[in-house]
């Protein structure tokens, strides 16, 4: 048996690594995807008062400070039984648009589109943003730094701080926008939505147009049949704030519609002794191990299973787009037919960024949104609440339980990268298993691939485990020539 590892993997958020065991067929018998991290947050924040919780949380990912910050302060809404005015949720669903368009955005030109601008085995030193800059051109360089520094000049006038911001609360929110505020975020919007619709252009010019791509997209090495888990609202339209938790089958069928207050109803999480992440799986399914089709209990939570889970956008621009999307993989604009290429969820993040940004200048442009009435005081009793959304990565749930002070005496938090933990495995492994065949030599590109199995998923590892100590697990180990191990030594 020959052991393959990947490690690190790269262009992610946290740390982990692939191990390959490929057999004297030269066939690959089994792939691990395996985090080395350990989950600190829901034991550290038990015994804290829970109002608190939306600052602390916002620190688990300075990449995805605006999920954590406002999943917290929904649930801390519910445990305190109370509703927010109109003015502060369109405030927060204001600031979490901006925000996701603008992380979408990084993770496109960042982590996953060098590997099709460049090419999955151009040499890593171009296989980057600076590479992507070199051949697109410094306007492209332009358009994408504009787009971030707008999405966080808009998350700072209305989080109070560009990450980890503070004003979400119990009840609502500490901080209105002005007249001069609100002008400045509709300029910031524009810059978006300029972004949004460059980055479709890049989308048709470099990949779609390019057939070896196209092959590779929809290669059976990329492709699994699984559950799709998204947040819907009344017209089962995409809502990355707030809605209804809706999950359909690999043809399509809705399989269950929920309230995220009854997450525990039909989510359940499975162990192995290789990682420190959970397994999710739908509970009316059950968990049958590493498998996919109908009858198993695994399900992605991503941009693409979003849009399947969705019959349609919010948004006209991200409608014409989502249904060019469909119409190009499936043959029917409708979206009745759901996607499972894997890699197809970077177009299906495309299609969310044209409606994040589209979204942030509706509600830009809301009058509401310049009302006074901001907050509504908490006069109940606080007990248990949960509050959920679409992070970037996927469905994002915050459960608190406190006693009658609101001290905190349980802490749940279920990631999108947890959620998609099992997807993400079993896509490695099936990349694996296409790639690495009898006589297949072993190439930095041909690795690049199989990461690119995970990288669709844009996993967080900060968000999905805590290291305790603070910083990353390293184990040195001495071999033999036979691979034996001679000795081994931990940090961390």
């Amino acid at each position: 048996m020959k052991e393959i590892q990947i490690d690190p993997i790269t262009r992610l958020e946290g740390h982990g690594k692939i191990d390959i065991f490929v057999d004297d067929d030269g066939e690959v018998a089994e792939c691990f995807f395996i985090v080395p991290e350990l989950r600190g947050f829901e034991a550290f924040c038990v015994g804290r008062p829970v109002e608190d919780m939306p600052r602390i949380t916002s620190r688990i990912c300075g990449v995805c400070s605006e999920a954590h910050h406002l999943a917290s302060a929904k649930a801390c809404d519910d445990t305190f039984h109370v509703a927010i005015p109109p003015a502060a949720r369109k405030l927060r669903e204001l600031m979490y648009s901006a925000f996701f368009a603008g992380d979408h955005l990084t993770h496109f030109y960042v982590l996953s589109g060098p590997d099709f601008v460049m090419g999955p085995d151009a040499p890593p030193a171009e296989r980057n943003i600076l590479g992507m800059v070199h051949k697109l051109g410094i306007d492209a360089g332009k358009v994408v730094i504009g787009a971030r520094a707008a999405a966080h000049d808009i998350v700072k006038i209305l989080g109070g701080k560009t990450i980890h911001m503070v004003t979400s609360i119990p009840g609502g929110v500490t901080k209105g926008v002005t007249e001069e505020e609100r002008a400045e975020i509709i300029d910031r919007a524009g810059t978006l939505l300029e972004a949004a619709r460059f980055t479709v252009g890049i989308l048709d010019e470099i990949v779609l147009a390019n057939p070896e791509y196209l092959d590779l997209i929809l290669s059976d090495t990329y492709t699994s049949r699984f559950h799709s888990m998204g947040t819907v609202d009344e017209n089962n339209h995409p809502n990355f704030y707030d809605g209804m938790v809706r999950v359909v089958d690999p043809d399509g069928a809705e399989v269950v519609k929920y309230h995220p207050r009854d997450y525990l109803d039909h989510i359940a999480e499975h162990v192995e002794p290789w990682t420190y992440l959970k397994f999710p799986y739908l509970k009316a399914k059950g968990w049958h191990g590493f498998e996919d089709g109908p009858d198993s209990g695994v399900y992605r939570a991503s941009p693409l299973s979003r849009l399947n889970a969705a019959d349609g956008m919010a948004t006209p621009l991200a409608q014409a787009e989502y249904e060019r999307f469909y119409q190009t993989l499936t043959g029917d604009s409708s979206g009745s037919v759901p996607v499972h290429q894997t890699l197809a969820t970077h177009w299906a993040r495309v299609v969310e960024i044209i409606q994040a940004a589209e979204r942030t200048m509706e509600l830009a442009r809301d009058d509401e949104i310049l009302s006074p009435d901001i907050r509504t005081i908490p006069t109940e009793t606080p007990s248990e609440g949960i509050g959920s959304l679409e992070a970037p990565r996927g469905t994002l749930t915050h459960h608190y339980v406190t006693d009658e002070r609101g001290i905190l005496e349980q802490v749940n938090l279920v990631v999108g990268t947890t959620n998609n933990h099992a997807p993400i495995s079993m896509s490695i492994k099936k990349a694996a298993q296409g790639l690495i065949t009898a006589g297949t030599e072993i190439t930095e590109g041909l690795l690049n691939k199989i990461e690119m199995a995970f990288r669709a998923y844009d996993p967080c590892f900060a968000c999905a485990t805590h290291s305790l100590p603070g910083q990353m697990s390293m184990i040195v180990r001495v071999r033999a020539p036979d691979g034996t191990v001679l000795s081994e030594a931990q940090r961390g």
